[in-house]
């Protein structure tokens, strides 16, 4: 039997923080480096205008932006053109384990909450220890 800690069982949906933050793939890369620096976030998910999750934007991403148009003398782009399309997203039915270890596998900060293709959540790795580690300490 598997003694698994109160929390860990739990779906995703239960537990991520529901419609976040997000940039349009046609935003421009300036726009959306202020956008994240305004509300002080490494990166968010990028999704069309159907709320298709269609890539991660991220800190990384905006100044490799930032380096080429200095070094090509050309505006910045958009953030269709810097996006990682390769997403790591969590199905909202996934237990809160299952995000966990990828959360841990992947290095991951953040994961992107799916259902279907659609961006509807996410997952940080202190939505995952605010769920599983008891809030009062133990009697003595």
């Amino acid at each position: 039997m598997n003694d698994m800690r109160p929390g860990l069982a739990e779906p995703v949906r239960d537990c991520m923080k529901p419609d976040p933050f997000s940039l349009s793939p046609v935003m421009s890369v300036h726009d959306a480096a202020r956008a994240l620096l305004a509300r002080d976030l490494c990166g968010a998910p990028v999704v069309d205008e159907r709320g298709v999750l269609v890539g991660m934007f991220s800190e990384a991403d905006a100044l490799k932006s930032t380096l080429d148009a200095d070094y090509h003398g050309a505006g910045a782009g958009c953030v269709a053109d810097y996006m990682s399309r390769e997403i790591l997203g969590v199905a909202v039915s996934a237990t809160v384990q299952e995000a966990a270890e990828m959360l841990l596998r992947h290095h991951r900060r953040i994961l992107p909450v799916v259902q279907g293709p659609r961006l509807v959540g996410q997952l940080s790795r202190g939505d995952v220890l605010r769920r599983v580690v008891p809030t009062r300490a133990a009697p003595p």
